[in-house]
């Protein structure tokens, strides 16, 4: 009996001292880690002799498993000689820091790691070799940093792979066929890098947003791999876009049926040619017409009235129009001779135009919202618009044009103007000005590369204030107007760096399918149905855009993160822990005179993003305490240079 107990004793003791060295070891690598990475100090209190209390380290029973340090302002290159004594790593958040330079060899010794998220740095160079002898990971971030080379097939070696995001990076070639990944790949990514050719058949079936800013082509895109330029964007005419593009066949050889078909061409392209020398000679006569094939919205809604609610046809409706309109004929689309309606004080302010010169722009893609897909179309003569091209909106042609008017009506030096609409019943589109600035998200989030512009405490608040002026003005049009869309990708910025609005008002015009999922990150917790977001709910997402601006992390990356954690939830924890002037993006640190400000505007967007309704302020008293915030930006605003 003794003999046992000594033993006992004896492999307890032994036990212990392991665990002991274990962490030892670990504790010693995570010291040469803080003493190698720069920034602000991470709040680690090292007379501990184990690690396990520290911040952002989680352990079991013997070695240190995770490491989430996540927008920790971590900066420098990662040492050699860390993680190969942190063997038992199955997680690492190293996401939204400022580490540069390759990854670490002894990284490959983590042979149990699991997930990886190192987005939001400025790491390069080309993958490792040794990264697809990571077996055992099935969530791989390297998104929005700076690597670059070909995207290696060796990804088909990591089999448990579920999530591999390489979007906005350097990345060139050709994908490569991933098809030993695809029946357990659940999230891809290769966005916004320099890629070009077809997109493998394994990949066709994932989003159209996991291949958007590349020279692609195949599905899911639109462009054709067959006699394509692989081109992203779409250069040619918008009616191509609006109205169907015609289909081409591709047969081996020419039958005589195709002969035949040239023959035909031929006199048809000869006829055609005629036809247009007639109609460019027509014009030049009848160039003295005012505004040429414009209906303004008082002419346009008299054409409604004589209809006597007969809205909702496509045929019949144009001898309606037509008569109250100006000189434009029948355009060859099956459109019934509808026109371009422009609002008044767009025709009195701005040059016009009309929907065939729109039709014959050139185009290219902006982007895809919650709405539809936007376009930047250039017309003939020089003049440069957005074109929107709304989707799901099944309303009568009535109501379209009683709610498409009352947001043409608003008027206000922070809110993108609208110009302009097209009704038809397969085709809705609006026409804004082009702000060749492109949006706050672009800004905070694109090229974090060699050449970016930091964005200044000036510039932030700037855009912070003229945000909230708009979205205050839009609250003072009644207590049921809102906007229901407040996200960064809807903030433009002028040439002045002020800030405007899109996208108001149309939440109400589109159909159940745009679920307010899509603005996930910015929606707030009590929101179920995107027709019916409330003042105190806009107040909600302002918030989080707030947060957005001071911290420079997206929303809606953080809904993917490991922990599940959104935006206003980080942000209330840390500064729970007192890390306030850890939550600021490093870009603002530049700016310390303005600290103070940036604390205040912080508690701001935590009051704005609080999760009940009543405990979030009205949009008139954000913008108050902004502008007190930003008195010197405010004077230059009411007293702009000549």
């Amino acid at each position: 009996m003794q003999l046992l107990f000594v033993t006992h004793i004896f492999l307890v003791s032994l036990s212990t001292l392991t665990v002991t060295s274990d962490l030892s070891t670990d504790r010693a690598a995570l010291l040469a880690l803080r003493s190698a990475v720069g920034g602000r100090t991470l709040l680690w209190n090292t007379t501990q002799l184990t690690p396990c209390q520290w911040t952002g380290v989680h352990c079991d029973q013997n070695h240190v498993v995770a490491l989430r340090l996540p927008g920790v302002s971590l900066s420098g290159q990662l040492p050699v000689g860390v993680f190969g004594n942190l063997t038992k790593l199955k997680t690492i958040s190293l996401r939204y820091n400022a580490l540069t330079g390759e990854l670490p060899e002894d990284l490959k010794e983590c042979r149990v790691l699991r997930n990886v998220y190192l987005q939001g740095n400025g790491f390069s160079g080309e993958l490792p070799e040794f990264l697809f002898g990571l077996g055992s990971v099935v969530r791989l971030n390297l998104g929005e940093n700076n690597f670059s080379g070909e995207i290696s097939d060796g990804f088909n070696r990591m089999t448990r792979l579920r999530t591999l995001y390489l979007e906005r990076n350097m990345f060139s070639g050709s994908i490569p066929d991933l098809g030993k990944l695809r029946p357990h790949l659940e999230q891809f990514n290769v966005s916004f890098n320099r890629l070009n050719g077809s997109i493998p058949e394994s990949l066709r079936e994932m989003p159209l947003s996991s291949f958007l800013g590349n020279n692609l082509c195949g599905s899911p895109l639109k462009e054709s791999c067959v006699g394509s330029k692989n081109g992203s964007n779409v250069d040619g005419a918008l009616a191509g876009i609006v109205m169907g593009n015609d289909k081409k066949d591709d047969n081996g050889g020419l039958s005589g049926g195709a002969i035949a078909g040239i023959v035909i061409g031929s006199v048809f392209a000869v006829l055609l040619l005629l036809l247009v020398l007639f109609v460019f000679c027509r014009k030049k006569r009848s160039k003295k017409t005012s505004y040429g094939d414009v209906v303004t919205v008082k002419e346009s809604r008299e054409a409604v009235d004589v209809k006597n609610g007969e809205t909702d046809g496509g045929k019949g409706d144009g001898a309606s129009v037509a008569a109250t309109s100006m000189s434009m004929g029948e355009v060859e689309s099956g459109n019934g001779g509808k026109k371009l309606v422009f609002f008044e004080n767009s025709v009195r302010k701005d040059k016009v135009f009309g929907l065939d010169d729109l039709l014959r722009a050139s185009a290219e893609v902006l982007g895809k919202g919650t709405f539809g897909t936007a376009y930047k179309a250039v017309l003939e003569g020089g003049i440069v618009v957005t074109v929107k091209r709304l989707k799901d909106v099944i309303i009568s042609e009535q109501e379209f044009k009683e709610k498409i008017e009352a947001i043409g009506a608003m008027d206000h030096e922070n809110l993108v103007p609208l110009k302009a609409y097209y009704y038809s019943v397969d085709e809705k589109l609006l026409v804004y000005d082009y702000m060749s600035m492109g949006s706050l998200s672009a800004s905070l989030h694109g090229n974090k590369g060699a050449g970016r512009t930091p964005l200044n405490w000036e510039f932030r608040s700037k855009i912070a204030l003229g945000a909230a002026r708009g979205i205050e003005y839009l609250h003072s049009q009644g207590p049921d107007i809102s906007h229901g869309n407040i996200k960064s990708s809807n903030i433009l910025i002028t040439q002045s760096n002020d800030s405007c609005i899109s996208d108001f008002g149309l939440a109400r015009l589109v159909g159940a399918s745009a679920s307010p999922t899509r603005i996930a990150g910015y929606r707030a917790p009590e929101v179920t149905d995107s027709h019916k977001v409330s003042q105190k709910a806009d107040v909600y997402s302002f918030g989080v855009l707030l947060l957005e601006l001071l911290t420079g992390k997206a929303p809606t990356h953080t809904l993917l993160n490991e922990e599940g954690v959104d935006l206003p939830r980080w942000v209330q924890s840390t500064v729970r822990e007192e890390w306030t002037a850890e939550i600021f993006d490093i870009e603002l640190l530049r700016s310390q005179d303005s600290e103070e400000k940036m604390v205040q505007l912080l508690q701001l967007a935590i009051d704005c993003a609080a999760q009940f309704p009543d405990q979030r302020p009205t949009m008139s008293e954000v913008t108050k305490q902004i502008e007190a915030l930003c008195q010197t930006q405010v004077l230059e605003t009411q007293n702009p240079e000549p």
